[in-house]
C-alpha cells in the first residue's frame, strides 16, 4: 500500500524527472568526467591540484588524514569552493583550479564532484575508491 501512495506522489508532480535510483544517478554523474586513482591523485597534488577531503570527523580521527589535503566537510563543500562565494576557503582561488575530491571509499564524492562542476570548477574530479584507496596504495597518511 505504502508502494502505491509512494508511486502516486512521485506522479503527482508535473514536469517532473521520473525518478532514479542512486546506482544509476552515480552512473550518469561519472560519465560526465574522467575519475582518478590512488597515483595520479598524488601525482595531481604534486603539480598543483588541490586534494579535498570530506569525510566527517569520526572517519577522519579513525583512520587519518592525507597530508595537505584541504578538509572540508561535504555539508560545507560548495560555499568553500566557490571562487566567487563569500565563505570561500583562501584555496579556492578561481574556476580552473584542478580539485581532487575525496569521501572515504568514492561514492560521496561522486556527487560532490557532480555539484562542483555546477558551480563551473570544470577540473574537479574525485578518488576512485577514495580514502580507503589511498590507504591501500601505501600513499602518505598522518594520524588526525
Amino acid at each position: 500500500m505504502s508502494e502505491q501512495r509512494s508511486t502516486e506522489r512521485d506522479r503527482a508532480v508535473p514536469d517532473a524527472p521520473p525518478p532514479v535510483g542512486i546506482d544509476e544517478l552515480l552512473e550518469r554523474v561519472r560519465a560526465g568526467y574522467d575519475r582518478i586513482g590512488p597515483p595520479e591523485a598524488a601525482a595531481a597534488a604534486a603539480t598543483g591540484a588541490l586534494l579535498v577531503d570530506i569525510r566527517y570527523a569520526a572517519l577522519r580521527d579513525r583512520d587519518g588524514l592525507i597530508p595537505g589535503a584541504l578538509v572540508v566537510e561535504r555539508n560545507e563543500l560548495e560555499w568553500r569552493l566557490d571562487p566567487r562565494g563569500s565563505h570561500r576557503a583562501a584555496e579556492a582561488v578561481g574556476h580552473d583550479l584542478r580539485i581532487v575530491v575525496i569521501c572515504n571509499e568514492g561514492y560521496a564524492s561522486s556527487l560532490a564532484v557532480a555539484s562542483l562542476r555546477q558551480l563551473g570548477l570544470h577540473r574537479a574530479t574525485d578518488l576512485i575508491g577514495g580514502f580507503q584507496a589511498w590507504r591501500a596504495a601505501g600513499l602518505p597518511v598522518t594520524s588526525a
